[in-house]
């Protein structure tokens, strides 16, 4: 094997792109010529002061927003014009700020109603609730690899704050996603907590490529590969946290001073 293909095969696989992603609303442009690189079994964190325009990045790579301008790839597919729902059907997959789980249903219940999907049961309304059964040793590896064993039958309105997220987790994963887009997974929850759910994302992002929006710096110091810092809707920084965290602009950009 030669050194240059020795070193093509250590190199890592991207696996969701953007070249000169923009996006305006009206006469105001909320983002301006993003390129980014998200790559296969790498946590990959989008950060940046509030209205630096993170979440609208986040609204485009999964088309619930429309570009102005730009071009999106999903493992080299184009899918900058491909609605939402395809774009989940591909293999990107994303969760929200606010947990987004059936409260009233047990968490082997709600996991189960995630694997309906991709398990062709979504919408064969006519059989039997007993067809569902089939989805239970899937759903139980999912519950067991995310720590929820104990908790399996409980209902989802009975979990703590970030149990529910683990959950969440639980329910994208279901959907055997290739990129699994996080908004805020440590939004609003204790120390404790925080440290349950990175662990939990760290041993996630061993199988597929993590993107995540989070403003626990900490957070992303100890799990995050690489980041790329937004400001006013543009790029300013990007590399590991050591180099972003180092730069000038990126001090300004939270602190308001460069000192």
């Amino acid at each position: 094997m030669t050194a240059i293909s020795a070193a093509t095969q250590d190199q890592p696989r991207v696996v969701l792109s953007a070249r000169g992603l923009g996006k305006d609303f009206g006469g105001f442009t909320a983002v301006n010529n993003v390129d980014l690189d998200v790559e296969h079994a790498r946590i990959h964190a989008l950060i940046g002061p509030n209205g630096a325009g993170k979440t609208t990045v986040f609204n485009l790579l999964t088309k619930f927003l429309q570009p102005t301008r730009g071009k999106i790839t999903l493992q080299g597919t184009d899918i900058t014009r491909t609605p939402p729902d395809k774009v989940a059907r591909m293999g990107l997959v994303r969760s929200f700020q606010i947990s987004a789980v059936f409260p009233h249903l047990t968490v082997r219940e709600n996991v189960k109603v995630a694997l309906q999907r991709p398990n062709g049961l979504a919408t064969q309304f006519w059989l039997p609730l007993s067809a569902l059964d089939r989805l239970d040793a899937r759903a139980n590896e999912l519950i067991d690899g995310l720590g929820l064993a104990p908790y399996r039958d409980h209902r989802a309105a009975d979990l703590s704050y970030g149990r529910k997220r683990v959950l969440e987790i639980a329910t994208t994963l279901a959907l055997d996603p290739e990129v699994l887009l996080l908004d805020e997974p440590m939004a609003g929850m204790g120390q404790e907590d925080v440290q349950m759910v990175a662990r939990i994302i760290r041993d996630v992002a061993t199988e597929r490529a993590v993107l995540m929006v989070e403003h626990n710096l900490n957070v992303v110091a100890d799990i995050c590969d690489h980041v790329t810092v937004l400001q006013r809707g543009e790029i300013i920084a990007q590399g590991d946290y050591a180099t972003v965290s180092s730069d000038p602009r990126v001090r300004t950009a939270y602190m308001g001073t460069d000192a």
